[in-house]
């Protein structure tokens, strides 16, 4: 459990930089310089994300299980991922309305995805995990929209067809993750809802996640 929350702390904490020393973090970029600090950025990155992997992978093998949520949180947690695969897209294609409307939907697919994995799972390495990805998603967002509005930055949404790619790919990314990806990633078949299992989706967005370049 250590090791979960350490790599907690230190994934977090990397992509929190901007949150609480955003000032510290210019004056960094500009005494050591961009390529440097994204460098140093993506090694934290990287380093706290394998102990998270690392530490949760251990949990599994001895859970605590704290409460047992019942079969129906997981088409709960189904249905939302589609909304959660669609958001990450969004994010990608540039001249969304999703992104215009949003302006961050990556960090609302990560919220989303945490709710989605806390309503399933019910072990305290699960529910640790999951909450820390909310409080620090939660954060980032409410913090993110603020600084967009106080320096007037938008979103332009280009045309309706950049909204149907984003949709379209969430879908397409969602049908395969949900039957192929996360059964050869995290090692659980979603659709098989038998007993209490203990489940995360992390992998998919740890990569991504590295992309955000707090």
């Amino acid at each position: 459990m250590l090791i979960l929350v350490a790599g907690l702390i230190i994934f977090l904490g990397t992509h929190s930089v901007r949150i609480i020393a955003d000032d510290w973090r210019t004056r960094q970029i500009a005494r050591i310089g961009a390529l440097q600090w994204k460098g140093l950025y993506a090694v934290m990155s990287i380093i706290g994300f394998t102990l998270l992997v690392w530490g949760f992978g251990q949990t599994r093998a001895t859970p605590i299980i704290v409460w047992a949520p019942p079969p129906w949180t997981h088409h709960l947690t189904a249905l939302l991922m589609l909304f959660v695969f669609i958001l990450l897209a969004a994010a990608y294609v540039p001249g969304n309305r999703i992104k215009a409307r949003i302006g961050h939907p990556m960090l609302l697919a990560v919220k989303i995805w945490a709710v989605a994995h806390l309503a399933a799972n019910g072990t305290l390495s699960d529910i640790i995990l999951f909450s820390a990805f909310l409080i620090w998603s939660a954060i980032d967002f409410s913090v993110s929209r603020r600084r967009d509005r106080t320096s007037s930055v938008r979103y332009p949404a280009t045309g309706i067809g950049r909204d149907v790619i984003a949709v379209s790919l969430g879908l397409i990314a969602f049908a395969w993750f949900a039957h192929f990806g996360h059964a050869w990633l995290i090692g659980v078949e979603p659709f098989q809802f038998k007993g209490n299992p203990v489940t995360a989706s992390i992998s998919s967005y740890g990569a991504t996640l590295f992309t955000l370049g707090k």
